[in-house]
C-alpha cells in the first residue's frame, strides 16, 4: 500500500502562541468526560475564568440537554478566537507526548484522517473503523453541535497495531532534540503535554511506516491466513466523535456532489495516532451505573437472566455494587466472550422494559462506588479486556459492544490544544 492510501496526511493546524496565552487553561479534557460529575466541570470553568480556553468552544456531555441554547455561543467564540487567538501552521504533523496522572508518558503523532477511509457501521471493511458498536441516536444531537462550527478539536484517538515500533517511536527520538510548540501541566491534575512540529522528512517517515503496517503481508504475519480485510487505524476514542464527522461530511456530499466535497476540509477529522503497543497505554473496563431503578428487582431479573444463558464462553463473574452492599454474579455458560458484553445485553432490554431507568458509564472504580448514593441506585464492576485482543478481534467478530473499554482514567484522555478549520 502507497503512502496516499492510508487515510491519513497532515493538515492545516491552529494553535494559540502560547508565549501569550496559558496552556494550562486553554487545555480542556474531552467532552464525554465526568458525564455524572458536573461539579469537575464547574472547576473547569474556575480555573479558566476569563482566559482564552478550548472550554468555551465545546459541550461537555454533562450539558448535552442544553446544546440548543449553548451552540450558538459556542460558534461565535470560535470565529473570535480565529481572529484573535490561533494561529496557522499549514501541512503540518505534531509529534506529542504526554505524561499522565501516573508518571507515565504516553506517545502520538497528530495529523488527519480520511473520512472516505473510515466507517463505523457494522460489518464494516475499511481501513479505519470503530473497535465498539455505534450508537445511531448519539449522533443527530452532536451533528447540530457540528454542523456550523467553524472548528473542530480532536479528543479522536486511532490505535495502531505496531508491536516493532516502527512509526512513532523513531519519530519521538528525532523530533526530542528541538524546541517544543508547546510544554504545559494541564488543568485539574490531567498530567503535562508536551509537543513538537515534525518536519517533512518525519512525516514522510511516518506515513511509509504506516503503509507499511497495511500491506497484506504484514496483516497475515500479524493474525493469519483468515484475514480478508486491512484494518491500520481501530478508534480507541472518539468513535462517536469520529462517526459525527463523518455524518456531516455525508450530508455535505449529498448537497454540494461527491466532486466538490472531496476538495472540502470536512473531508477530514483531526485525530491523534497511538500505539496499541505504548507502554504508558492501559485498557480498562468501563463500568455500568444504573440510575433511577429498584436495585433489588434489578438484581433478581439479572440472577435469571444469566442463569438462562446457554453459550459456550467461559463462565464470567461481576460484582454488583448496592446502596447497602455487594455480591458477585456468575453467568456459567455465556453466549458472548466478554462480560461486559454479557452485561450490556441485559442492560439493554431491561433498559428498553423500564424506560425510567438510566444508564451510565463511569471510568474508575472509586467513581462508581461514590455514585451509589442512594437507594435507587445500583453499580457494576467486571474485569477488562486485553489490549493486546483488540485488532484480531475487531477483525474476526467485529466491533465490540459499546463502551467495552478505557484507555485510561478520565483525566489521561485527549485535551483539546491543536484547532483545524472545517469550513
Amino acid at each position: 500500500m502507497k503512502k496516499n492510501e492510508i487515510g491519513f496526511c497532515a493538515a492545516e493546524i491552529l494553535l494559540p502562541d502560547f508565549e501569550v496565552t496559558d496552556g494550562t487553561r486553554w487545555a480542556a479534557v474531552a467532552c464525554d468526560q465526568y458525564t455524572s460529575e458536573p461539579q469537575y466541570w464547574k472547576q473547569a470553568e474556575e480555573t479558566v475564568g476569563d482566559a482564552p480556553s478550548t472550554l468555551r468552544m465545546i459541550l461537555p456531555e454533562v450539558y448535552l440537554s442544553e446544546a440548543k441554547s449553548r451552540i450558538g455561543a459556542i460558534n461565535r467564540q470560535m470565529e473570535v478566537y480565529l481572529s484573535t487567538v490561533l494561529r496557522s501552521y499549514p501541512n503540518a504533523m505534531i509529534c506529542l507526548s504526554r505524561t499522565q496522572s501516573d508518571g507515565k508518558i504516553r506517545r502520538g503523532i497528530i495529523g488527519a484522517v480520511d473520512l472516505e477511509c473510515y466507517d463505523y457501521n457494522k460489518g464494516a471493511t475499511s481501513l479505519t473503523r470503530a473497535t465498539e458498536g455505534t450508537v445511531l441516536e448519539r449522533i443527530p444531537p452532536r451533528v447540530e453541535i457540528r454542523r456550523d462550527a467553524a472548528l473542530e478539536m480532536p479528543h479522536i484517538m486511532l490505535l495502531i497495531d505496531d508491536p516493532d515500533r516502527t512509526v512513532i517511536e523513531p519519530t519521538v527520538a528525532s523530533c526530542e532534540a528541538r524546541e517544543p510548540i508547546y510544554d504545559f501541566d494541564l488543568m485539574l491534575g490531567g498530567g503535562h503535554v508536551r509537543a513538537h512540529l515534525m518536519t517533512e522528512a518525519e512525516q514522510n517517515a511516518v506515513l511509509e511506516a504506516l503503509a507499511s503496517l497495511a500491506t497484506p503481508e504484514a496483516m497475515k504475519a500479524r493474525y493469519g491466513d483468515g484475514v480478508t480485510s486491512t484494518l491500520l487505524f481501530a478508534v480507541g476514542d472518539g468513535n462517536h466523535s469520529l462517526a459525527t464527522a463523518k455524518a456531516v461530511y455525508e450530508q455535505l456530499k449529498a448537497s454540494i456532489g461527491e466532486e466538490a466535497a472531496k476538495a472540502h476540509p470536512a473531508r477530514y477529522a483531526l485525530a491523534e495516532v497511538v500505539n496499541l503497543h505504548d507502554d504508558a497505554l492501559q485498557f480498562e473496563p468501563i463500568y455500568r451505573v444504573v440510575f433511577g431503578c429498584d436495585p433489588a428487582a434489578l438484581l433478581a431479573d439479572l440472577k435469571e437472566y444469566l442463569a438462562s444463558l446457554s453459550g459456550n464462553a467461559a463462565p464470567q463473574t461481576m460484582r454488583c455494587i448496592l446502596p447497602d452492599g455487594e455480591c458477585d454474579l456468575t453467568a456459567e455458560h455465556p453466549a458472548l466472550q466478554l462480560t461486559v458484553g454479557t452485561l450490556q445485553a441485559f442492560l439493554f432490554d431491561y433498559s428498553a422494559r423500564h424506560p425510567e431507568v438510566e444508564v451510565d458509564y463511569i471510568h474508575g472504580e472509586d467513581s462508581l462506588r461514590s455514585l451509589v448514593n442512594r437507594p435507587d441506585v445500583i453499580g457494576f464492576l467486571f474485569d477488562g479486556m486485553e489490549k493486546a485482543d483488540l485488532f484480531r478481534t475487531v477483525l474476526f467478530d467485529g466491533a465490540l459492544p459499546r463502551k467495552t473499554f478505557s484507555m485510561g482514567h478520565a483525566n489521561d484522555k485527549r485535551f483539546y490544544i491543536e484547532c483545524r478549520k472545517i469550513k
